[in-house]
């Protein structure tokens, strides 16, 4: 096509964007991902979220002098989708890796202290080498030989097990099971590993069991195919804190004129004659009750499951309601779990040791916390601002509550949830700490959304996936679709966010 040709027809496109209007029903990262892609190209785009702040699980607090994360405080490198877009916001320059050497185990039987460094190079916490002394040290001899019986046993030949416990567990025994691999999908994912469908958690696992002949051999496999691939560490994280992350798209979106409205709950959306009409909550906030109802030419739900199904169910034929309500259900109990991190600030001369690494993780039914993470000792950007405020200042993240089991928190004052976070992290850490050495404390709840990597949920998001695309003007981001963590929630949100503003510029179909 000419130049003289196409200048009328992309004038026409960028008058068509920008009479566009777009509606994000949530402001987490995945809203904000699919705001920008409309809002970039010119489209009049409103984001609505229903808290004080956008961001979702990306959440900052001032806790002891410090701006702490106190929510996701990194993200995984695969697939490069967030390092590109830390780049394009202009971050790249303050992306570091993380360091104060390997996570440790906690409440293992039998182990002086009960305390021993997680065995490197497994795939879910599955060993390479059952002999390995750091994977003996933890299963025991007994375990370890039985873990040996896998280079023994026989191959399917026909079909493949896909959950994850029953594949670990017939081959290499319940304390591999219980020592190894729950803690660390415990620590990932909130769950049980017999409800992780192995061929989604661990691509190529069955396959490189079938060839190796074991488990084992297939972890090995694996392990050196990913570090031919993917040479460095598996997480990194933005000096400074993930916030500035949220920071930077809401720049780019003031400067694109995108309009943020938080506070703001929409009791309900459906289709007009001409265009989406989406009423907004009222009673909630006095604010909220001076904003008129909206109209759009497309909406972009991004809210948690439960929300999204019910603002769903009026506009998209065929939503399965056998789910409704059921908000991130697990095959295991039908329940969500509720998570709790308590961020503390600490002053203690014993933690500059680091003596449990980057953090703990624990073999499921020994403490009452179910992971902590020893932040100043795995950021060095942290671990210095602390030292400026007080020379043994530190930073621990203590999480509660998992699949099944709620929060030990939930019924507690802040002030009780503290206390009681101090003296797990006193005794996940091997040292003492007391409640004069607390600088500050900080207090987050979570409803987990469910892994992408459940048994049958990649069949479920599909459904709906499937549905939403088929009505005219709609899409549909967030994690509980696209699965848990921002490896998986940034490509997605973009990609719906692209597929719904191209369908509104050229055909106005999905």
């Amino acid at each position: 096509m000419s130049s003289g040709a196409s200048a009328p027809f992309s004038a026409e496109l960028i008058e068509k964007a920008r009479d566009t209007r777009v509606v994000v029903i949530g402001g987490g990262i995945a809203g904000l991902l699919a705001a920008w892609e409309c809002a970039r190209i010119g489209m009049d785009v409103t984001v609505l979220e229903a808290a004080s702040r956008p961001g979702g699980a990306i959440r900052g607090a001032s806790v002891g002098g410090l701006t702490l994360d106190v929510g996701a405080e990194s993200y995984a490198t695969r697939g490069g989708h967030v390092r590109r877009l830390i780049d394009e916001l202009g971050l790249g320059s303050d992306v570091v890796a993380p360091s104060g050497g390997r996570a440790w185990l906690a409440g293992i039987p039998g182990v002086p202290g009960g305390a021993a460094p997680l065995p490197a190079g497994g795939v879910l916490g599955i060993p390479a080498n059952p002999f390995d002394p750091d994977v003996r040290r933890i299963i025991g001899w007994g375990g370890t030989w039985r873990a040996y019986l896998d280079r023994l046993r026989p191959v399917l030949t026909i079909g493949h097990t896909h959950s994850l416990g029953a594949l670990v567990s017939t081959r290499m025994g319940t304390r591999v099971l219980d020592r190894l691999v729950a803690p660390v999908v415990q620590g990932v994912y909130s769950a049980l590993p017999a409800d992780i469908d192995v061929d989604l958690a661990a691509p190529g696992l069955n396959a490189a069991l079938t060839r190796a002949g074991s488990l084992s051999g297939a972890v090995s496999v694996l392990s050196a195919e990913r570090a031919t691939k993917a040479p460095g560490g598996a997480v990194e994280g933005i000096r400074g804190g993930m916030t500035r992350l949220v920071e930077g798209l809401l720049a780019r979106l003031h400067e694109l004129g995108a309009t943020i409205l938080t506070d703001t709950r929409v009791a309900a959306f459906g289709r007009g004659a001409d265009d989406w009409q989406v009423e907004l909550a009222r009673g909630a906030d006095p604010r909220a009750d001076g904003r008129e109802d909206l109209a759009a030419d497309a909406v972009i739900v991004a809210t948690d499951e439960r929300m999204a199904r019910a603002l769903l169910r009026a506009s998209v034929p065929g939503l399965d309601p056998a789910l409704d309500g059921a908000s991130d259900a697990r095959p295991s109990d039908g329940t969500a779990p509720e998570i709790e991190v308590v961020s503390l600030v600490v002053d203690a001369t014993a933690l500059d040791a680091r003596p449990r690494g980057s953090g703990v993780l624990t073999v499921p039914g020994s403490y009452t916390a179910k992971a902590l993470t020893h932040a100043t000792a795995k950021w060095a950007w942290l671990a210095e601002t602390a030292r400026t405020i007080a020379p043994h200042r530190h930073v621990v993240r203590v999480s509660f509550g998992s699949q099944g089991e709620p929060a030990a928190t939930a019924e507690l004052s802040d002030e009780e949830a503290a206390a009681l976070a101090l003296t797990e992290a006193s005794a996940l850490l091997g040292v003492p700490l007391s409640p004069s050495q607390l600088a500050g404390a900080h207090r987050e709840r979570y409803t987990q959304s469910q892994p992408a990597s459940v048994i049958g949920r990649e069949a479920q998001t599909a459904a709906v996936r499937e549905r939403v695309a088929a009505v005219p003007g709609l899409g549909i981001v967030g994690a509980w679709v696209s699965g848990t963590g921002l490896a998986q929630v940034v490509p997605d949100a973009l990609t719906e966010g692209e597929r719904v503003r191209t369908a509104l510029l050229w055909d106005r179909r999905p």
